[in-house]
């Protein structure tokens, strides 16, 4: 190989790692101001009782078991299109958007009828005094299984701008609109969920707008066999980390009292892992495109590596800055739960690394590690039935399972490869 083509290689790569830090800067700015945004959302709390902002956290994480099914969506969209390179190829896609978009509203109406059977479960064991804010969940819910569907293109097409500014629509829109009805209109969980649905919905016209010419074009009647096969062990891998995530809140509302502290304290935890997300957003369509192309990449390794230096920074951050912040954002009651943030804060470390390598073999499809990561999500349930005497023991499941998780996503990255060979 000659000194000439070797120096054109290593200028595309230094290129290629020049992109990713732009656009990893635009997405972490994007993503750091729609995450303050949507966190200005839980300084309502000051206005309104405790057990509404008890509801309003555990809708949330309920919204996030509604949205599971779609979850693999945006990936697997950022994936199909990530690999287009030919018209039949776009034909496909659009013939799959069509399809899925039916899907998932069937899916919904399926969902819609469950909570109506069991409307009165729901409200007795997630304690929601107002069925209003249950039902405005279950319409949002639509919204967000629609969500990833137009922002899978826009990660796929490599659009970042308004990848990132759809993030700031949906956070601006919704402390604004639920502030509004808060502190003027007197709305309480309901109210900021209200604002969640119409922020949401900002998002959504955006992603449908830049993707104008997707849903206008024609396409070819989608081959679904082989795209379910994707998408559904894509969607367990992706739900396996939401369910890890989200799954904590809803033991502790369940099972114990006085959850206002724990509500506020995990938002504060849990933003660890949105922080780190957009690397992941930026890292995800590369690693398509290079897998497309036969193309060896290090990206992979950069993202791992960014994702652990802000991720343990953020959780120094909270551990000393805690006090500061619960006290400035939230009750004074709820300073209570600051001996507890330090132990909150680096449990979420582990998932968020290891959302870098499960999101990196999903974009290579090296599903094998599914079964594992739901036998995970399985027994993390299972524990948290056994062990819920107390907020720290909650966490303390939490943390370790969010290891167990990290140490399945590095075994399938690294070890299983060579045994395979």
């Amino acid at each position: 190989m000659s000194s000439e083509t070797i120096e054109l290689i290593h200028a595309a790569g230094a290129e290629q790692n020049s992109r990713f830090y732009r656009q990893s800067s635009w997405m972490m700015a994007t993503s750091v101001g729609s995450g303050v945004l949507m966190s200005l959302v839980h300084i309502l709390s000051k206005f309104i009782p405790d057990t509404e902002y008890a509801a309003f956290g555990t809708l949330l994480q309920f919204l996030n078991w509604i949205t599971i099914p779609a979850i693999g969506l945006a990936g697997t969209f950022a994936q199909q299109t990530s690999a287009v390179t030919t018209p039949a190829q776009k034909r496909q896609l659009v013939g799959t958007i069509r399809a899925v978009m039916l899907g998932t509203c069937g899916i919904w109406l399926v969902l819609f009828f469950v909570c109506v059977g069991f409307q009165s479960y729901l409200l007795g064991s997630l304690k929601i005094s107002n069925p209003a804010a249950l039902w405005i969940t279950i319409v949002l819910g639509l919204v967000m299984l629609w969500l990833p569907i137009t922002m899978g293109l826009l990660q796929g097409r490599q659009n970042f701008l308004w990848l990132g500014w759809a993030s700031v629509f949906n956070g601006a829109g919704r402390i604004l609109l639920a502030a509004f009805i808060v502190l003027v209109l007197g709305g309480w969980a309901a109210g900021i969920m209200v604002g969640a649905f119409l922020g949401a919905s900002a998002a959504l016209f955006v992603g449908f707008w830049h993707n104008r010419d997707l849903f206008s074009a024609e396409g070819d009647r989608p081959h679904l066999g082989p795209w379910l096969r994707r998408i559904i062990p894509f969607s367990l891998g992706c739900g396996v980390s939401q369910f890890l995530f989200s799954a904590d809140l809803i033991a502790v509302q369940t099972n114990l009292t006085g959850t206002a502290p724990y509500v506020f304290g995990g938002t504060l935890a849990r933003a660890l892992v949105l922080f780190t997300s957009p690397l992941v957003a930026v890292m995800f369509p590369k690693v398509v495109h290079s897998v497309a192309r036969n193309q060896k990449t290090d990206l992979m390794l950069l993202t791992l590596g960014l994702t652990a230096v802000l991720a343990a920074i953020g959780a120094l951050g909270l551990t000393f800055g805690s006090p500061l912040l619960i006290k400035l954002l939230s009750k004074e009651a709820y300073v209570s739960f600051v001996p507890l943030m330090p132990l909150f804060a680096f449990s979420m470390v582990p998932l968020a690394l290891g959302n870098v390598l499960m999101n990196n073999l999903m974009a290579r499809s090296r599903f094998e590690c599914v079964p594992a990561l739901v036998l995970i999500a399985v027994g993390y349930w299972i524990a948290l039935q056994f062990f819920h005497d107390s907020f720290r023991t909650v966490i303390q499941v939490l943390g370790l399972f969010n290891l167990i998780y990290l140490a399945t996503c590095a075994f399938y990255t690294w070890v299983w490869p060579r045994k395979k060979t």
